[in-house]
């Protein structure tokens, strides 16, 4: 799948394309699945503007989408030695909007045993972004932890994980996505559009936001003394830096005064904790949830389905 250039679900093209060269370190996987996530439709409309320093000005650099995969290890570099070829592996690859894919060894690790790769490709990205937002948060037993966001893929994942880690979860959602959340198994739930979760009585050990883009200052009014929340994600703000840039900018800030931290987080790719996500699934701690499953040559409407914000979990590509 092709990106001729910035724009639109319509820049997206099937077409054929060289297999990816591979780097010493690199391991080429037959891509079974393909995880759909917000930072793809970035990517193909290139915005926020700051976005096309790093990915080419003009025209994607990469002209083949996607992060998120599992499949099934093709070929391996010369200084590869933890995979080998037929191995089932999930992670973070390059171009994973396609039949193969060249990924860094470091950013893969052993599908869990009782996903099917459908339900492993959604697991990279949005498990990470999860897992690391609760480690940034301290989230541990006891704590009340609000998830902004939390019927979509980030915020499914940090469910599920803080309650593993023994947390009374409070889900914030749209009315028509509640039901799906309290599945996830939280405490309760906050309607955006007829609650102000910061200015209800109640108040956060940790707040993981992901999407519900309120500014820095209602985030710390919800939080108690010594609390943190971070701030993973959002849509929206001008179209040079964008709201997530913005909010992380003037969260720093706040932080400077008083004792409630705002922690900005960026998704780090690492095999490591890909097997933290696969000993929480072994371990039936945690499920990946899939709205629904496109053949890659519709991408076009995966991603009109992403952008129209009624998915519940993860949409997932097949080629």
């Amino acid at each position: 799948m092709l990106q001729i250039a910035y724009g639109g679900p319509e820049v997206l093209r099937l077409a054929e394309h060289p297999l990816p060269q591979l780097e010493d370190a690199d391991v080429l996987v037959q891509v079974r699945a393909a995880g759909l996530a917000r930072g793809a439709w970035h990517m193909m409309t290139g915005e926020p503007y700051l976005l096309r320093a790093a990915f080419g000005l003009r025209r994607p650099r990469q002209p083949v989408l996607g992060h998120n995969l599992a499949g099934t290890v093709a070929a391996v570099g010369a200084a590869v030695t933890r995979f080998r070829i037929g191995d089932e592996v999930f992670g973070i690859g390059r171009g994973t909007f396609a039949g193969f894919s060249a990924a860094a060894e470091e950013k893969l690790a052993l599908k869990p045993a009782g996903l099917d790769f459908q339900q492993a490709a959604v697991v990279p990205v949005s498990g990470l972004t999860a897992l690391q937002a609760l480690d940034a948060a301290r989230v541990a037993a006891g704590m009340k932890v609000l998830v902004l966001g939390a019927a979509g893929g980030v915020g499914s994942f940090a469910v599920q994980m803080a309650r593993a880690a023994g947390a009374k979860v409070t889900g914030a959602c749209s009315a028509g996505k509640a039901e799906f959340v309290r599945s996830l198994g939280v405490a309760g739930i906050i309607d955006y559009a007829r609650e102000d979760f910061a200015a209800a009585g109640t108040r956060f050990d940790a707040i993981i936001d992901v999407a519900g883009n309120p500014s820095p200052a209602r985030l710390r009014r919800a939080l108690v003394p010594g609390g943190t929340a971070v701030l993973a994600g959002g849509e929206g703000g001008n179209r040079l830096t964008g709201a997530i840039f913005e909010r992380q900018a003037g969260g720093a800030v706040l932080s400077l005064f008083g004792n409630r931290r705002l922690k900005g987080l960026m998704c780090r790719e690492n095999g490591k904790d890909l097997e933290r996500l696969s000993a929480l699934i072994e371990a039936g701690e945690v499920t990946p949830r899939i709205d629904s499953r496109y053949p890659l040559a519709d991408v076009a409407e995966a991603m009109r389905r992403l952008e129209s914000g009624q998915v519940c979990g993860s949409v997932v590509l097949i080629p």
